[in-house]
């Protein structure tokens, strides 16, 4: 079986880390010329991620994907918490969020630029708002390459 997508691969891990009472935050894969990473981002409801919960998850993950042959040659596991500067991957993690300073950034520019740093305030199904600098940004999930909770200290 040959998974290229990220969807895949979560299907693959969901069972994993469901089975330790976890859930899986996101899937975050990335290929450059020299290494293959994967990053499992997982999370409790009720209690923190320890480093013992990474390590097990990681072990029957890694041996789910080399059985299932879903990334071809060496790439590096990495199963970590999402953390306080979590990254967002779906439309409920930022519906979740709907207050909070968040970053995005875009595939290409829109509003003539490509990295916004505000609150959220609006998310729907299919978009978001941000709040900068006495504005507002509309902004569709389509959009976004990557974003993340901002933690104010």
């Amino acid at each position: 079986m040959k998974v290229a997508d990220s969807q895949g691969i979560s299907e693959l891990c969901r069972p994993v880390i469901e089975s330790f009472d976890c859930e899986l935050w996101g899937i975050d894969f990335k290929l450059s010329s020299r290494t293959r990473l994967l990053r499992v981002y997982i999370d409790k409801s009720e209690k923190s991620i320890e480093i013992e919960d990474c390590e097990q998850i990681s072990k029957q993950i890694s041996s789910v994907l080399d059985v299932e042959d879903v990334i071809q040659g060496e790439y590096v596991l990495e199963v970590s918490s999402p953390g306080i500067d979590r990254p967002l991957f779906s439309s409920e993690h930022f519906k979740k969020y709907v207050g909070s300073r968040v970053f995005c950034k875009l595939r290409i520019p829109k509003y003539g630029r490509r990295k916004f740093n505000g609150i959220l305030s609006v998310a729907g199904d299919s978009d978001i708002e941000i709040k900068m600098d006495d504005a507002s940004y509309s902004l569709s999930y389509i959009e976004i390459e990557n974003a993340n909770l901002i933690y104010d200290y």
